[in-house]
Protein backbone atom coordinates (compact mmCIF):
# COMPACT_ATOMS: atom_id res chain seq x y z
CA UNK A 1 0.00 0.00 0.00
CA UNK A 2 1.56 3.36 -1.03
CA UNK A 3 2.56 5.67 1.62
CA UNK A 4 -0.45 6.74 3.80
CA UNK A 5 -3.48 5.15 6.15
CA UNK A 6 -2.11 2.28 7.48
CA UNK A 7 -2.22 2.85 11.15
CA UNK A 8 -5.71 4.32 10.96
CA UNK A 9 -7.13 0.52 9.97
CA UNK A 10 -5.36 -1.20 12.85
CA UNK A 11 -7.10 2.00 15.13
CA UNK A 12 -10.48 1.06 13.73
CA UNK A 13 -9.84 -2.59 13.69
CA UNK A 14 -8.99 -2.15 17.83
CA UNK A 15 -11.79 0.14 18.41
CA UNK A 16 -13.86 -2.40 17.21
CA UNK A 17 -12.90 -5.26 18.82
CA UNK A 18 -12.92 -3.56 22.57
CA UNK A 19 -16.41 -2.64 21.46
CA UNK A 20 -17.46 -5.96 20.86
CA UNK A 21 -14.65 -8.23 22.93
CA UNK A 22 -15.16 -10.93 20.53
CA UNK A 23 -12.02 -10.54 17.70
CA UNK A 24 -9.58 -12.95 19.13
CA UNK A 25 -11.45 -15.94 20.12
CA UNK A 26 -13.17 -16.07 16.63
CA UNK A 27 -9.82 -16.76 14.83
CA UNK A 28 -8.16 -19.76 17.39
CA UNK A 29 -9.83 -22.57 14.60
CA UNK A 30 -12.13 -23.04 11.77
CA UNK A 31 -15.98 -22.96 12.22
CA UNK A 32 -15.31 -26.61 12.50
CA UNK A 33 -14.00 -26.61 15.85
CA UNK A 34 -10.61 -28.22 14.71
CA UNK A 35 -7.96 -26.69 12.95
CA UNK A 36 -7.12 -28.15 9.30
CA UNK A 37 -4.00 -27.99 7.12
CA UNK A 38 -5.32 -28.73 3.58
CA UNK A 39 -2.80 -29.39 0.87
CA UNK A 40 -4.98 -29.32 -1.96
CA UNK A 41 -8.14 -27.50 -3.10
CA UNK A 42 -8.38 -23.74 -3.14
CA UNK A 43 -6.48 -21.17 -1.66
CA UNK A 44 -7.82 -17.77 -0.79
CA UNK A 45 -5.30 -14.71 -0.72
CA UNK A 46 -6.11 -10.81 0.09
CA UNK A 47 -3.54 -8.33 -1.20
CA UNK A 48 -4.20 -4.60 -2.03
CA UNK A 49 -5.49 -2.91 -4.53
CA UNK A 50 -3.43 -0.13 -5.45
CA UNK A 51 -2.98 2.48 -7.58
CA UNK A 52 -1.08 1.26 -10.77
CA UNK A 53 -2.43 -2.34 -9.65
CA UNK A 54 -2.83 -3.82 -13.13
CA UNK A 55 1.42 -4.19 -13.34
CA UNK A 56 1.03 -5.64 -10.22
CA UNK A 57 -1.71 -8.40 -10.91
CA UNK A 58 0.27 -8.93 -13.73
CA UNK A 59 3.60 -10.21 -11.89
CA UNK A 60 1.27 -11.84 -8.89
CA UNK A 61 -0.30 -13.93 -11.85
CA UNK A 62 2.79 -15.52 -13.00
CA UNK A 63 3.74 -16.44 -9.25
CA UNK A 64 0.15 -18.12 -9.38
CA UNK A 65 1.03 -19.85 -12.25
CA UNK A 66 4.42 -21.04 -11.23
CA UNK A 67 2.73 -22.35 -7.70
CA UNK A 68 0.04 -24.06 -9.24
CA UNK A 69 2.45 -26.28 -11.52
CA UNK A 70 4.43 -27.31 -8.79
CA UNK A 71 1.40 -28.20 -6.23
CA UNK A 72 -0.65 -30.47 -7.91
CA UNK A 73 -4.71 -30.54 -7.27
CA UNK A 74 -3.90 -26.54 -6.00
CA UNK A 75 -5.71 -23.42 -6.76
CA UNK A 76 -4.88 -19.85 -5.98
CA UNK A 77 -7.41 -17.59 -5.89
CA UNK A 78 -6.59 -14.04 -5.52
CA UNK A 79 -8.91 -11.04 -4.40
CA UNK A 80 -7.53 -7.86 -4.56
CA UNK A 81 -9.10 -5.51 -1.25
CA UNK A 82 -9.85 -2.20 -0.77
CA UNK A 83 -6.83 -0.24 0.54
CA UNK A 84 -9.23 2.74 2.11
CA UNK A 85 -8.69 2.72 6.00
CA UNK A 86 -11.92 1.82 7.70
CA UNK A 87 -13.02 -0.30 4.83
CA UNK A 88 -9.94 -2.12 4.50
CA UNK A 89 -10.29 -2.37 8.52
CA UNK A 90 -13.79 -3.75 8.47
CA UNK A 91 -13.35 -6.21 6.44
CA UNK A 92 -10.30 -7.35 8.42
CA UNK A 93 -12.52 -7.23 11.40
CA UNK A 94 -15.61 -9.65 9.68
CA UNK A 95 -12.38 -12.23 8.87
CA UNK A 96 -11.00 -12.25 12.32
CA UNK A 97 -14.51 -12.57 13.81
CA UNK A 98 -15.89 -15.45 11.15
CA UNK A 99 -13.06 -18.27 10.34
CA UNK A 100 -15.50 -19.16 7.44
CA UNK A 101 -14.89 -15.66 5.44
CA UNK A 102 -11.06 -15.63 6.35
CA UNK A 103 -8.38 -15.72 3.76
CA UNK A 104 -5.78 -17.88 4.23
CA UNK A 105 -2.92 -15.92 3.11
CA UNK A 106 -3.07 -11.61 3.27
CA UNK A 107 -1.37 -8.52 3.13
CA UNK A 108 -1.13 -6.20 5.39
CA UNK A 109 0.47 -2.80 6.73
CA UNK A 110 3.64 -3.55 9.10
CA UNK A 111 2.32 -1.11 11.49
CA UNK A 112 -1.34 -2.66 11.21
CA UNK A 113 1.05 -6.15 12.88
CA UNK A 114 0.36 -5.80 16.91
CA UNK A 115 -3.47 -4.64 16.31
CA UNK A 116 -3.98 -7.63 14.34
CA UNK A 117 -1.76 -10.04 16.90
CA UNK A 118 -4.15 -8.74 19.67
CA UNK A 119 -7.49 -9.35 17.89
CA UNK A 120 -5.98 -12.77 17.45
CA UNK A 121 -5.91 -12.69 13.62
CA UNK A 122 -2.64 -13.79 12.62
CA UNK A 123 -0.75 -17.15 12.74
CA UNK A 124 2.67 -17.74 14.64
CA UNK A 125 4.56 -18.56 11.29
CA UNK A 126 8.26 -18.34 12.95
CA UNK A 127 8.87 -22.52 13.34
CA UNK A 128 8.01 -22.65 9.51
CA UNK A 129 10.04 -19.17 8.80
CA UNK A 130 13.19 -21.05 10.27
CA UNK A 131 13.15 -23.07 7.24
CA UNK A 132 12.88 -20.71 4.64
CA UNK A 133 15.89 -20.64 2.40
CA UNK A 134 15.93 -16.64 2.31
CA UNK A 135 15.58 -16.08 5.47
CA UNK A 136 18.82 -15.32 5.85
CA UNK A 137 18.81 -12.29 3.51
CA UNK A 138 16.49 -10.61 5.08
CA UNK A 139 17.35 -6.90 6.84
CA UNK A 140 17.73 -7.67 10.63
CA UNK A 141 15.92 -4.35 11.21
CA UNK A 142 12.95 -5.01 8.54
CA UNK A 143 12.55 -8.53 9.58
CA UNK A 144 11.65 -7.37 13.02
CA UNK A 145 9.09 -5.19 11.84
CA UNK A 146 6.98 -9.29 11.72
CA UNK A 147 7.56 -10.31 15.06
CA UNK A 148 5.44 -9.38 18.21
CA UNK A 149 7.11 -10.99 21.66
CA UNK A 150 9.46 -12.92 19.76
CA UNK A 151 7.40 -14.21 17.68
CA UNK A 152 6.86 -14.17 14.02
CA UNK A 153 3.59 -13.57 12.20
CA UNK A 154 4.71 -12.50 8.78
CA UNK A 155 7.24 -12.44 5.89
CA UNK A 156 8.21 -8.57 5.55
CA UNK A 157 7.23 -8.49 1.05
CA UNK A 158 8.43 -4.99 0.65
CA UNK A 159 9.43 -1.85 2.40
CA UNK A 160 9.01 2.21 2.56
CA UNK A 161 12.14 4.56 3.55
CA UNK A 162 12.58 8.25 2.72
CA UNK A 163 15.52 9.84 1.80
CA UNK A 164 16.24 13.70 1.38
CA UNK A 165 15.18 15.21 -2.12
CA UNK A 166 17.09 18.50 -3.23
CA UNK A 167 16.91 20.62 -6.12
CA UNK A 168 19.50 20.34 -7.98
CA UNK A 169 19.53 23.82 -10.11
CA UNK A 170 19.27 25.88 -6.57
CA UNK A 171 21.72 24.11 -5.29
CA UNK A 172 24.44 24.99 -7.72
CA UNK A 173 23.45 28.28 -8.23
CA UNK A 174 23.83 28.90 -4.21
CA UNK A 175 27.33 27.09 -5.03
CA UNK A 176 26.50 24.51 -2.46
CA UNK A 177 27.08 20.43 -2.14
CA UNK A 178 24.37 18.03 -0.92
CA UNK A 179 24.41 18.29 2.55
CA UNK A 180 25.91 15.31 4.63
CA UNK A 181 24.80 16.76 8.34
CA UNK A 182 22.22 18.26 10.09
CA UNK A 183 24.51 21.73 10.06
CA UNK A 184 24.85 21.70 6.66
CA UNK A 185 21.36 20.77 5.92
CA UNK A 186 20.58 23.89 8.24
CA UNK A 187 22.83 25.76 6.40
CA UNK A 188 21.58 24.85 2.50
CA UNK A 189 18.08 25.78 4.09
CA UNK A 190 18.75 29.53 5.06
CA UNK A 191 20.78 30.43 1.96
CA UNK A 192 18.28 28.88 -0.29
CA UNK A 193 15.50 30.58 1.25
CA UNK A 194 17.16 33.98 1.40
CA UNK A 195 18.00 33.73 -2.32
CA UNK A 196 14.51 32.99 -3.29
CA UNK A 197 12.31 34.37 -0.29
CA UNK A 198 9.05 32.46 -2.15
CA UNK A 199 10.65 29.05 -1.73
CA UNK A 200 10.87 27.30 1.29
CA UNK A 201 14.62 25.88 2.45
CA UNK A 202 13.24 22.92 3.57
CA UNK A 203 9.76 22.00 3.47
CA UNK A 204 8.82 20.22 7.22
CA UNK A 205 5.43 19.66 8.82
CA UNK A 206 3.75 19.34 11.71
CA UNK A 207 1.87 16.59 10.77
CA UNK A 208 5.01 14.46 9.01
CA UNK A 209 5.75 12.01 12.19
CA UNK A 210 7.96 10.11 9.84
CA UNK A 211 9.77 12.96 8.51
CA UNK A 212 10.38 14.50 12.07
CA UNK A 213 11.24 10.91 13.70
CA UNK A 214 14.85 10.04 12.03
CA UNK A 215 16.46 13.67 13.99
CA UNK A 216 15.05 11.68 17.33
CA UNK A 217 16.69 8.20 16.24
CA UNK A 218 19.64 10.37 15.08
CA UNK A 219 19.61 12.17 18.41
CA UNK A 220 19.80 8.74 20.11
CA UNK A 221 16.02 9.11 21.68
CA UNK A 222 12.77 7.18 20.84
CA UNK A 223 9.15 7.14 21.29
CA UNK A 224 8.96 4.61 23.65
CA UNK A 225 11.40 1.49 25.16
CA UNK A 226 10.60 -1.81 26.19
CA UNK A 227 11.51 -2.69 29.51
CA UNK A 228 10.20 -6.25 31.66
CA UNK A 229 8.05 -7.07 28.15
CA UNK A 230 6.45 -2.96 28.84
CA UNK A 231 6.65 0.02 26.91
CA UNK A 232 7.69 3.07 28.27
CA UNK A 233 7.54 6.34 26.91
CA UNK A 234 11.06 7.82 26.30
CA UNK A 235 9.66 10.85 23.95
CA UNK A 236 10.51 13.25 26.79
CA UNK A 237 14.08 11.89 27.44
CA UNK A 238 16.82 14.07 26.87
CA UNK A 239 18.16 12.75 23.71
CA UNK A 240 14.58 12.79 22.36
CA UNK A 241 14.50 16.35 23.29
CA UNK A 242 17.26 17.11 21.39
CA UNK A 243 16.04 15.09 18.09
CA UNK A 244 12.97 16.99 18.64
CA UNK A 245 14.41 20.49 18.76
CA UNK A 246 16.44 19.64 16.19
CA UNK A 247 13.80 18.94 13.82
CA UNK A 248 11.36 21.92 15.45
CA UNK A 249 14.41 24.35 14.87
CA UNK A 250 13.71 23.78 10.93
CA UNK A 251 10.59 25.59 11.16
CA UNK A 252 10.74 29.34 10.98
CA UNK A 253 11.16 32.31 8.90
CA UNK A 254 14.31 31.63 7.00
CA UNK A 255 13.22 27.30 6.82
CA UNK A 256 9.78 26.58 6.23
CA UNK A 257 7.21 28.98 8.79
CA UNK A 258 5.15 27.87 11.23
CA UNK A 259 2.41 29.81 10.14
CA UNK A 260 2.55 27.70 6.79
CA UNK A 261 4.11 24.96 7.81
CA UNK A 262 2.55 23.32 11.51
CA UNK A 263 0.00 21.47 10.00
CA UNK A 264 1.85 19.95 6.51
CA UNK A 265 1.28 16.10 6.21
CA UNK A 266 4.00 14.05 4.20
CA UNK A 267 1.43 13.62 1.81
CA UNK A 268 1.03 17.71 1.26
CA UNK A 269 5.40 17.78 1.51
CA UNK A 270 5.45 15.94 -1.62
CA UNK A 271 3.13 17.82 -3.36
CA UNK A 272 5.64 21.07 -2.70
CA UNK A 273 8.24 19.40 -3.56
CA UNK A 274 6.68 18.84 -6.94
CA UNK A 275 5.55 22.24 -7.18
CA UNK A 276 8.77 23.55 -7.18
CA UNK A 277 7.89 25.35 -3.80
CA UNK A 278 10.81 24.52 -1.56
CA UNK A 279 14.44 23.41 -2.43
CA UNK A 280 14.64 20.33 0.22
CA UNK A 281 12.23 17.54 1.51
CA UNK A 282 12.50 13.93 3.14
CA UNK A 283 10.20 11.85 0.92
CA UNK A 284 9.64 8.50 0.00
CA UNK A 285 11.14 6.46 -3.06
CA UNK A 286 7.72 6.34 -4.49
CA UNK A 287 7.36 10.43 -4.60
CA UNK A 288 9.63 10.28 -7.83
CA UNK A 289 6.80 9.74 -9.59
CA UNK A 290 4.97 12.56 -8.96
CA UNK A 291 7.87 14.60 -8.79
CA UNK A 292 8.94 13.83 -12.49
CA UNK A 293 5.60 14.63 -13.47
CA UNK A 294 5.96 18.19 -12.32
CA UNK A 295 8.09 21.12 -12.79
CA UNK A 296 11.28 20.07 -11.46
CA UNK A 297 11.49 17.06 -13.46
CA UNK A 298 15.52 16.45 -14.64
CA UNK A 299 16.27 19.25 -11.94
CA UNK A 300 16.32 17.40 -8.62
CA UNK A 301 18.91 14.92 -6.79
CA UNK A 302 18.31 12.73 -3.68
CA UNK A 303 20.83 11.44 -1.07
CA UNK A 304 20.34 10.19 2.67
CA UNK A 305 19.22 12.28 4.45
CA UNK A 306 22.00 13.07 6.74
CA UNK A 307 22.46 12.99 10.69
CA UNK A 308 24.01 15.63 12.82
CA UNK A 309 27.71 13.16 13.00
CA UNK A 310 29.25 14.25 9.35
CA UNK A 311 28.50 11.57 6.60
CA UNK A 312 26.35 9.84 8.92
CA UNK A 313 23.01 8.86 7.97
CA UNK A 314 19.91 9.55 10.02
CA UNK A 315 17.62 6.57 10.73
CA UNK A 316 14.46 5.80 8.71
CA UNK A 317 10.80 4.76 9.70
CA UNK A 318 10.94 1.03 7.83
CA UNK A 319 7.40 1.33 6.78
CA UNK A 320 6.01 -1.34 4.36
CA UNK A 321 3.68 -4.78 3.80
CA UNK A 322 4.01 -8.13 4.70
CA UNK A 323 2.66 -11.25 4.11
CA UNK A 324 0.63 -13.23 6.77
CA UNK A 325 -0.84 -16.31 7.78
CA UNK A 326 -4.31 -16.03 9.08
CA UNK A 327 -4.58 -18.15 12.28
CA UNK A 328 -8.08 -19.54 10.78
CA UNK A 329 -6.46 -20.47 7.03
CA UNK A 330 -7.60 -24.40 6.50
CA UNK A 331 -4.19 -24.14 3.64
CA UNK A 332 -1.65 -22.99 6.33
CA UNK A 333 1.17 -24.70 4.90
CA UNK A 334 0.36 -23.62 1.24
CA UNK A 335 0.11 -20.07 2.53
CA UNK A 336 3.50 -19.79 4.03
CA UNK A 337 4.84 -21.21 0.64
CA UNK A 338 3.09 -19.00 -1.35
CA UNK A 339 4.11 -15.99 1.00
CA UNK A 340 7.64 -17.50 0.64
CA UNK A 341 7.49 -17.09 -3.42
CA UNK A 342 5.94 -13.79 -3.27
CA UNK A 343 8.70 -12.82 -1.26
CA UNK A 344 11.34 -14.91 -3.16
CA UNK A 345 14.24 -12.46 -4.91
CA UNK A 346 12.86 -13.11 -8.34
CA UNK A 347 9.40 -11.89 -7.03
CA UNK A 348 10.42 -9.01 -5.35
CA UNK A 349 12.38 -8.11 -8.23
CA UNK A 350 9.14 -8.27 -10.41
CA UNK A 351 7.98 -6.44 -7.78
CA UNK A 352 10.03 -3.73 -8.05
CA UNK A 353 10.08 -3.66 -11.26
CA UNK A 354 6.05 -3.17 -11.63
CA UNK A 355 5.42 -1.28 -8.46
CA UNK A 356 8.77 0.44 -7.62
CA UNK A 357 8.57 -1.60 -4.15
CA UNK A 358 11.76 -1.48 -2.43
CA UNK A 359 12.43 -5.24 -1.82
CA UNK A 360 13.22 -6.77 1.86
CA UNK A 361 16.29 -9.02 0.64
CA UNK A 362 19.86 -7.62 1.05
CA UNK A 363 20.86 -9.28 -1.95
CA UNK A 364 17.84 -7.48 -3.85
CA UNK A 365 18.61 -4.74 -2.66
CA UNK A 366 21.65 -4.05 -4.30
CA UNK A 367 20.45 -5.38 -7.75
CA UNK A 368 17.89 -3.11 -8.24
CA UNK A 369 20.53 -0.81 -6.57
CA UNK A 370 22.74 -0.75 -9.35
CA UNK A 371 20.38 -1.04 -12.24
CA UNK A 372 18.63 2.22 -11.07
CA UNK A 373 20.76 4.86 -10.09
CA UNK A 374 17.77 6.88 -8.22
CA UNK A 375 18.08 3.62 -5.39
CA UNK A 376 21.01 3.60 -3.99
CA UNK A 377 20.43 6.76 -1.29
CA UNK A 378 17.29 4.56 -0.34
CA UNK A 379 18.48 1.34 -0.13
CA UNK A 380 22.09 2.64 1.50
CA UNK A 381 19.55 4.07 4.26
CA UNK A 382 18.26 0.69 4.49
CA UNK A 383 21.67 -0.34 5.06
CA UNK A 384 22.53 2.16 7.53
CA UNK A 385 19.60 0.58 9.80
CA UNK A 386 16.28 1.40 10.25
CA UNK A 387 13.94 2.28 13.01
CA UNK A 388 10.38 0.91 13.61
CA UNK A 389 7.59 2.29 15.79
CA UNK A 390 6.58 0.61 18.85
CA UNK A 391 5.08 -2.88 18.07
CA UNK A 392 2.25 -2.72 20.33
CA UNK A 393 -1.31 -2.69 20.02
CA UNK A 394 -1.13 0.61 22.04
CA UNK A 395 0.50 2.44 19.00
CA UNK A 396 -2.77 2.24 17.09
CA UNK A 397 -4.44 4.56 20.05
CA UNK A 398 -1.33 6.89 20.14
CA UNK A 399 -1.54 7.16 16.73
CA UNK A 400 -5.01 7.98 16.06
CA UNK A 401 -4.56 10.81 19.06
CA UNK A 402 -1.99 12.58 17.05
CA UNK A 403 0.34 12.56 20.07
CA UNK A 404 3.21 13.36 18.23
CA UNK A 405 1.93 15.42 15.61
CA UNK A 406 0.52 17.93 18.56
CA UNK A 407 3.57 17.95 20.34
CA UNK A 408 5.57 19.16 17.26
CA UNK A 409 2.76 21.71 16.84
CA UNK A 410 2.64 22.96 20.27
CA UNK A 411 6.62 23.63 20.14
CA UNK A 412 6.55 24.98 16.61
CA UNK A 413 3.64 27.60 17.22
CA UNK A 414 5.07 28.47 20.39
CA UNK A 415 2.17 27.08 23.07
CA UNK A 416 4.60 25.26 24.72
CA UNK A 417 8.42 24.73 24.88
CA UNK A 418 10.20 21.45 24.17
CA UNK A 419 10.59 19.80 27.65
CA UNK A 420 6.84 20.45 28.08
CA UNK A 421 5.54 19.41 25.18
CA UNK A 422 7.85 16.27 24.96
CA UNK A 423 6.19 15.80 28.61
CA UNK A 424 2.54 16.01 28.00
CA UNK A 425 3.19 13.31 25.08
CA UNK A 426 4.97 10.67 27.27
CA UNK A 427 1.87 11.24 29.76
CA UNK A 428 -0.36 10.21 26.81
CA UNK A 429 1.90 7.64 25.66
CA UNK A 430 2.07 5.99 28.82
CA UNK A 431 -1.57 6.03 29.74
CA UNK A 432 -2.15 4.27 26.26
CA UNK A 433 0.32 1.24 27.05
CA UNK A 434 -1.54 0.90 30.38
CA UNK A 435 -5.03 0.91 28.75
CA UNK A 436 -3.79 -2.73 26.57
Amino acid sequence: MRNFGRTAAAVVLAAGCLAATACAPGTASPASGKATDERTGTMQVWLYNEAGNAAKEAVITKAVTEFQASHQGVTVNISYIDTDASARAAKMKGAFNDPNSAPDLVEFGNTDLPGYVAAGGLADITAELDGWKDKGDLDPAIAKTAVVDGKTYGVPWWVGVRALYYRTDLFTEAGLTPPTSYAELVTATQKIHAAHPDTFGIAVGGKYTFGALPLIWDAGGDIATADGGKYKAAIDSPASQAGIKRYTDLFGPDGCPAQQCADLTGGKIIDLFAAGKTSMAVMLNSARSKVDAGPVKGQYGVVPFPGEKPGSIAPSFAGGNNLGVMKAAKHRTLAVEFAELLASPAYQEQMYDAMGNLPTLKSVSGKVAAKDAFLKPFTDTIAAGTKFVPLDQAWAQIDAQSVLPTMFQQVVTGKADVAKASADAAAQINSAFAAH
